[in-house]
C-alpha cells in the first residue's frame, strides 16, 4: 500500500513539474519572439535555451520511475 502511495506522488509531483515546465517553455518562447526581427532570431536561442532543461526533466523523471520500478 505504502508503495502505490508513494509511486502515485511521484507521478503527481512530475505531472505538475511537467505543467510548469510546458508553460516556462511557452513563457520563454514569447520572451525571445518579443524583441526579435526573424525566425532565427527566435527559434535558435529558445532551443539553446529550452532543449538542455527538457532533457534534465526527461532524465530525472526516467531516473525516478526507473528505480522504483526496479523494486
Amino acid at each position: 500500500m505504502s508503495s502505490l502511495r508513494s509511486r502515485t506522488m511521484r507521478a503527481l509531483a512530475v505531472a505538475v513539474m511537467f505543467v510548469t515546465l510546458a508553460i516556462g517553455t511557452v513563457l520563454v518562447f514569447a520572451a525571445f519572439d518579443r524583441d526579435s526581427h526573424s525566425a532565427s532570431d527566435t527559434i535558435r536561442p529558445f532551443l539553446i535555451t529550452v532543449v538542455p532543461l527538457w532533457i534534465v526533466a526527461i532524465a530525472a523523471v526516467r531516473l525516478l520511475f526507473g528505480r522504483a520500478g526496479g523494486r
